[in-house]
């Protein structure tokens, strides 16, 4: 295992130095390198037997042998949170106590990550024991979500209703992570949406659906862990029982095909299916063609879920409010207007009974629908707080009006079972409270909706149509059609006009074009395509048309992962929500206690003559004022201002980053990158270009440049053809026929960085035919690789060596004085010089640079500037290192080091008291970049490292280091001042609403005007919060160009 682990270390740090990596073992390098940081040491020494006798003796009869290699065939890896440790003792019992279960391998605790990592046999022990033998400790555990791995773990997200504030969320929030099965739950009240990681064998999402109305919200189903790869059809035409069980007989017998869920009443069909192997345009083939044709099957329309969630409760709300004004108006005027116009005002005061008059009458009957039918969803929302043990919004809100209603309702009764009551009703009071808070939860929602607008923005990139091309088997086009942009497949052919949108991820077969990505990555200038480049699915076509063949379709695209990332990215909390959790606690409660203190206060020194009667208005009494002020303090006390006060600028946040290519992953990277006082960066693909280019060329032989060209490259190309042979499978025997042309290898080799200076020294040699339409080269022959010095081939019946100063010695070639200078002086630029003989004499000197990204030296500067130090940290040679920091202006340099000594370096600096941001490649990078406060991937594209890094950069340029720095510091100060403006609204309006200006100025704040406020308030908050939306990145890099490099 130690051998295995130093094999694969030493691998990884090769790649990195070369400057890119294979896509086939990303994943599983990325895992172990993350893991790895964990404690590398450990890690490295896994144990082929636990520390303690945890293995269980076999039965007789049964083999040593054969059990044991059934028991190493089914190894797993678990990985576990574990909160409550504060020091080595508690890591100790935790590691000590999963060492004595049955089945345990190694178990490794990390205090600092509050991380367990259990490698263990789950023939004797589970996952579920393992976890509840750690809390049983006493410490709190959950599983960790393997991503890198398939793993049964789905995700299902809801749209809860009727949430308020954020006691409310936090008490779905708890309903859900208390399921068995439930692995993590998030709850954000500002989109008003769940997102529950599950184990699908444990709990079903019928299950997690039933707990949040259990808790006393409506939940309606968004999405499950099955929609990847799930469709819905709409079938017409069928009219009896038997057509669908034929159907479905003829659908679950196609390959491919996981489950067949049938509607009848709606005419749907449902479909879970493997997308490698079939697709909707299959099932609706099938479905078409059975039952003599009768049958017509489409994609299921129906409207985005969040979408029409949103538009029904804004159309709620505002039917709410239009019906309240209808009653609230009339009481209104019966109660301030018309008693100052003498004729109507005597009519009003008409007694029906004894002192009751027809003015409170009307009032009264006017005020009960408002209060029982409008207001009823205040009584339901208290009733469901109050039921779990929690107090929200609608507990105050309902407590307010009632008291006023009900103190009304009895002035009415006194007055008409008495002859001298001379009592005022408060019924404008409630009625008007009750309209003034849906208005302004109206404006809420119509606010909140507007900071969602990015996902809806990127969701409607992806387009309705597509064209379809149908190939025969020479490749000839024999038909274009039209399509549904849902029923694309895996490996389709589509025509791509100017003008139209890609329909999804792929690469270009044939034509040649421009491509506007603004949307996707944020990158202004369009980008040209040709032949073998990758496309993104709805980016748009300029000027010429493009065929492509489609690799990524469904959820599988990268917008749709874009899609995903931010949605979750605004579920996340950030740390300083706690602030506001914590705060909602008790504040219901308190604001409870200070409403009958405030009562108490004043209906005590009214009764006892504490101050003048001239202090009462002549429309009430003592009692009447204490009530006044009682309510005031209810309603103006305002929680769901500060429950909105983060995740509405987080939302935003989050959105204006994705519309410039800058992907945050929530809250609590959002929150940590405006503390980032240091950045380490990696050299290959992050400070430079990450493709090397040949930059220079000498030649110490009379000899036609391009005639040179021609003789190299036709050698590199089959060193290049070798590994093409490798990765298909092919013997290195097999024979190649150079005389092709060359973008075939070009294609094959454009994603493979095994031999980055071949390519670069046959692209340069491209150069030289640009203008002939088949590119032949030499055929080479008795070709022979020298690893780690260069190669060897005759061409041309001459021997061609092309390779370092060694190569040349071990092959008897003399290098003259003025080539040893050329190497010295390319070696002191940071180029890396290449020798090369022909007839077995040294003929020229090749000087390849991985170039340094423009811009790279004003960046540093600009971090400079923000107080921001900056380290080089590279797997490549001190020379080379040291080089490119001194071009950009950096003065500290690691130089040779391995992924996991990346990772220490930033945790060395972390020790030092610097909150480090680390900006790789988000790849080779992943130790380093789970190690960091925050992890930066730049330059990702489509390939996104999401598994490490907490920012992911869609474009290459370093200019968007610095904005995503400065996003989220606008953003962290636009949450420090929504909660300013939200503790202080109630730390000033709850005395103001108390009467605490009363005695010196007279100022009295009724219960409509404090409810008025109190709606108010939360508005605000999240208009401060769509403020943001108007962010505009830092002058600084306005007056820079940052452009990426181009091969002339």
């Amino acid at each position: 295992m130690h051998s295995s682990t130093q094999i694969k270390s030493q691998r990884f740090s090769w790649d990195e130095e070369k400057g890119g990596g294979g896509g086939g073992h990303t994943k599983s390098m990325a895992k172990f390198f993350s893991l790895a940081c964990i404690r590398s040491e450990s890690c490295s020494d896994l144990s082929p037997r636990p520390h303690y006798p945890s293995m269980p003796k076999y039965p007789k009869g049964v083999s040593v042998k054969d059990q044991e290699n059934k028991i190493q065939e089914s190894e797993s890896k678990a990985l576990f949170c574990v909160n409550g440790m504060t020091c080595s003792a508690c890591a100790g019992s935790v590691e000590k106590a999963i060492k004595r279960l049955p089945g345990i391998r190694e178990a490794i605790v990390d205090v600092l990550n509050n991380r367990a990592q259990v490698i263990f046999f789950p023939l004797f022990v589970s996952e579920e024991k393992i976890r509840e033998t750690i809390e049983d400790v006493g410490f709190e555990a959950a599983l960790i979500e393997d991503n890198t791995g398939e793993g049964s773990i789905q995700v299902c997200r809801l749209h809860i209703n009727g949430m308020t504030c954020t006691a409310c969320s936090n008490s779905v929030e708890s309903s859900l992570r208390r399921i068995h099965g439930v692995k993590k739950a998030q709850v954000a009240l500002a989109t008003e949406e769940a997102e529950i990681q599950y184990d699908p064998k444990l709990v079903s999402y019928n299950k997690i659906v039933e707990t949040v109305e259990d808790a006393g919200f409506e939940a309606v189903l968004i999405s499950t862990g099955e929609d990847r790869s799930r469709v819905q059809l709409k079938v017409d035409g069928i009219r009896r029982d038997h057509s669908w069980k034929m159907i479905e007989t003829s659908l679950q017998a196609l390959p491919g095909v996981q489950t067949v869920e049938l509607d009848a009443r709606l005419h749907k069909i449902s479909l879970s299916y493997r997308p490698d192997m079939t697709g909707p345009r299959n099932f609706i083939e099938v479905i078409e063609s059975t039952g003599s044709q009768h049958f017509k099957a489409m994609i299921y329309r129906e409207e985005r879920g969040r979408e029409s969630h949103k538009q029904e409760q804004i159309k709620q709300y505002y039917h709410s409010f239009l019906w309240s004004l209808i009653f609230t108006i009339p009481i209104f005027l019966t109660s301030m207007v018309f008693m100052y116009i003498p004729g109507i005002k005597h009519a009003l005061d008409t007694k029906v009974v004894k002192m009751l008059t027809i003015g409170a009458v009307i009032r009264w009957m006017l005020s009960t629908p408002v209060q029982f039918v409008i207001g009823w969803r205040f009584y339901t929302g208290s009733y469901k707080s109050l039921r779990h043990g929690s107090a929200n919004m609608d507990v105050l809100i309902a407590l307010g009006t009632n008291a006023a209603y009900f103190y009304s309702s009895y002035t009415v009764l006194r007055a008409a079972t008495s002859e001298t009551f001379e009592g005022t009703d408060f019924f404008e009071t409630s009625s008007m409270l009750i309209s003034f808070i849906l208005l302004g939860k109206y404006l809420e929602v119509l606010a909140k909706g507007k900071t969602s607008e990015a996902i809806a923005k990127l969701m409607d990139l992806a387009p309705e149509k597509a064209i379809l091309l149908t190939l025969d088997a020479d490749g000839n086009i024999k038909n274009e059609q039209d399509i549904d942009g849902r029923l694309i497949q895996k490996n389709d052919v589509l025509k791509v006009i100017p003008g139209a949108k890609v329909a999804c991820d792929g690469f270009v077969t044939w034509g040649q074009s421009y491509l506007n990505e603004s949307m996707i990555t944020g990158e202004s200038r369009p980008v040209p395509k040709r032949k073998g480049d990758i496309v993104i699915g709805g980016t748009v076509n300029q000027n010429g048309v493009l065929y492509i063949k489609a690799t990524r379709v469904g959820s599988e695209s990268a917008l749709s992962q874009i899609v995903r990332l931010v949605e979750s990215a605004q579920l996340a909390k950030a740390p300083v929500q706690k602030l506001a959790d914590r705060v909602s606690k008790f504040f219901v409660p308190l604001v409870m206690a200070l409403s009958f203190l405030a009562w108490l206060t004043w209906f005590l020194a009214g009764k006892f003559h504490s101050y003048p009667k001239s202090w009462i208005p002549s429309s009430m009494d003592s009692f009447e004022l204490a009530l006044q002020f009682g309510i005031s303090v209810m309603v103006i006390a305002c929680p769901c201002a500060l429950g909105l006060a983060t995740p509405t600028a987080v939302m935003v946040g989050t959105g204006v980053g994705a519309s410039q290519g800058i992907l945050i992953k929530g809250g609590q990277a959002l929150e940590t990158a405006h503390k980032v006082n240091c950045i380490v960066f990696d050299k290959t693909g992050t400070l430079t270009e990450g493709k090397p280019l040949v930059v220079s060329t000498r030649l110490l032989k009379q000899m036609v440049l391009r005639e040179f060209y021609e003789m190299v490259a036709a050698a590199e190309l089959i060193q290049l053809s070798l590994k093409e042979n490798r990765l298909r499978g092919l013997g290195p025997d097999v024979q190649v026929n150079f005389a092709g042309q060359l973008t075939k290898f070009m294609q094959s080799f454009q994603a493979n960085s095994e031999h980055p200076l071949a390519k670069a020294i046959v692209e340069y040699a491209k150069k030289f035919r640009e203008d002939e339409e088949n590119q032949t080269w030499p055929e080479a022959r008795d070709f022979t690789s020298i690893t780690g010095h260069g190669v060897k081939a005759i061409v041309q019946n001459k021997e061609i060596l092309v390779g370092n100063n060694s190569l040349m010695l071990d092959q008897g070639i003399h290098v003259p004085f003025e080539a040893v200078e050329l190497l010295d002086e390319a070696e002191g630029m940071a180029q890396t010089g290449i020798l090369v003989s022909i007839g077995g004499e040294l003929t020229g000197v090749i000087a390849i640079s991985d170039p340094l990204k423009h811009g790279a030296r004003d960046a540093i500067s600009i971090l400079k500037s923000m107080n921001i130090k900056s380290i080089m940290v590279t797997g490549d040679n001190k020379g080379t290192a040291y080089s490119i920091a001194k071009e950009v202006g950096i003065e500290i340099v690691i130089a040779e080091a391995r992924p996991e000594q990346k990772a220490e370096k930033v945790k060395e600096l972390q020790a030092q008291g610097y909150i480090v941001a680390m900006v790789g490649d988000g790849i080779n990078d992943s130790p380093a970049l789970v190690a960091a406060d925050v992890g930066m991937a730049i330059g990702a594209g489509t390939d996104i490292a999401i598994e490490a890094a907490d920012i992911v950069l869609m474009k290459s340029n370093l200019e968007d280091v610095i904005t995503a720095i400065d996003l989220s510091r606008k953003t962290f100060s636009r949450i420090r001042l929504n909660y300013v403006w939200a503790l202080g609204y109630n730390v000033l309006g709850i005395p103001i609403a108390a009467g605490l200006l009363f005695p010196a100025t007279g100022f009295r704040l009724p219960p409509w005007l404090a409810g008025a406020a109190m709606a108010a308030s939360s508005v605000s908050v999240v208009c401060w919060s769509l403020l943001l939306r108007n962010y505009t990145r830092p002058k600084k890099l306005d007056s820079l160009e940052f452009r990426e490099i181009k091969i002339e």
